[in-house]
């Protein structure tokens, strides 16, 4: 008797599958017909793309001020991703704290705790990221949100 398997949802945690989830966003960042609308979205499709090994998507929405220069995915690299949990979108929480005048709605963060086994050993990447929304030269000018860098919290 053989097993039906249960599709499995979007590696970022997201959606019931990829097609339905970061799929869109990895096949239309080129020519810009699919956008991640948030820095949350941005975040979990570039999960998405860790665990697909997919670095053109990863290099295309890096900030050019930050983006490397050298590779960032090694394809044998014996690296498994396990789970991503979003801990917060903190512009909620930056708008209280801002001044009156100051909102930077085009500026966003998102905290979050990737897990992964290298090497048989089980890590965690708990990292707070910063996302810009910026117009893209390469997209006539389109605004799209942009991965800066990220802030690796103290443990406490």
């Amino acid at each position: 008797m053989s097993k039906t398997k249960t599709p499995a949802g979007c590696p970022c945690g997201g959606g019931p599958s990829l097609a339905a989830c970061c799929g869109p966003y990895l096949d239309g960042f080129v020519d810009g017909s699919a956008l991640p609308a948030t820095a949350e979205l941005l975040m979990r499709s570039r999960y998405t793309a860790y665990t697909l090994k997919n670095e053109p998507y990863l290099l295309a929405t890096w900030h050019p001020s930050t983006r490397p220069t050298e590779r960032i995915v090694d394809p044998d690299e014996p690296l498994q991703w396990l789970g991503l949990e979003v801990k917060s979108t903190l512009r909620l929480r930056q708008r209280k704290a801002d001044f009156a005048g100051q909102d930077h709605p085009d500026q966003d963060y998102v905290e979050f705790v990737a897990r992964f086994r290298q090497h048989g050993k089980g890590q965690r990447l708990h990292e707070i990221s910063r996302f810009l929304r910026e117009p893209d030269p390469a997209l006539g000018g389109t605004p799209r949100w942009f991965y800066v860098d990220g802030d690796f919290p103290i443990k406490e």
